[in-house]
């Protein structure tokens, strides 16, 4: 292999960024945080947190403090993951710009606030942004529909879902992040027999929460698996 530059007049000068989708459920819908950019291009567009990669920088480290900067949080706990290079050379109008997307998510998160670059922080729903192509800055929203169909995806083969869950939540709690993120409802009685025949998928805590009204819910957390065997899958069906 020759990794001689043949004619350098064809490389053309590229930044790296990073660009995040941050997920989490709240009044059992989907939210993805976005901010009003504060600075052109595209100022007082909606657009994904991110920013440019720093010297000596991780990438990772990179979107730790776009977090922290663009929006007050800390994402040293939440679920954290690359989610795939964005680098079609018409997406950033300053130049040629890859950015590297990650995908974060966590359960109710806070109230974010704008910092930075960003004039401001926010949870919107993702329902109100799916099928939306110019509401969100550079190609964000590619991005955006991306991370949701790997969330969506890793639901069934992954015990992803406890990353939406406090500690230790209620079955029916978890039933709800499948629903919310998958747009559909489950039979609670199928759910219930599908997560607990799953090995390793949640254990129990041996502790109960006492609702307004009703019986009391078993608490679980998340068990020692993060691949699911069976799989749950959306079509309702479960592999053996």
């Amino acid at each position: 292999m020759n990794d001689r530059l043949e004619d350098s007049a064809e490389v053309e000068p590229s930044w790296v960024t990073v660009d995040l989708a941050i997920f989490t459920v709240r009044s059992d819908r989907l939210m993805v945080l976005l901010i009003d950019r504060g600075r052109e291009p595209y100022i007082g567009r909606a657009a994904l947190p991110g920013g440019y990669v720093r010297k000596g920088e991780t990438l990772r480290a990179g979107a730790l403090r776009e977090l922290r900067e663009e929006a007050g949080i800390d994402g040293s706990r939440l679920h954290l993951e690359q989610l795939g290079a964005y680098g079609d050379p018409p997406r950033d109008p300053r130049g040629r710009v890859v950015t590297v997307a990650y995908l974060a998510l966590g359960p109710d998160l806070p109230v974010p606030v704008g910092g930075t670059d960003a004039e401001r922080a926010y949870w919107t729903p993702v329902s109100e942004l799916l099928g939306v192509t110019d509401y969100l800055a550079f190609d964000h929203a590619d991005i955006l529909a991306d991370a949701l169909e790997e969330v969506r995806r890793k639901l069934e083969y992954t015990a992803i879902a406890t990353a939406f869950c406090e500690e230790s939540f209620a079955l029916s709690e978890l039933r709800t992040i499948y629903e919310v993120i998958w747009g559909q409802p489950l039979d609670p009685s199928n759910f219930r027999r599908k997560v607990l025949n799953t090995k390793g998928f949640v254990r129990p805590t041996g502790e109960q929460r006492l609702p307004a009204t009703g019986r009391p819910a078993a608490l679980y957390t998340r068990g020692h698996a993060w691949l699911l065997s069976p799989p749950l899958l959306r079509s309702g069906g479960h592999h053996a």
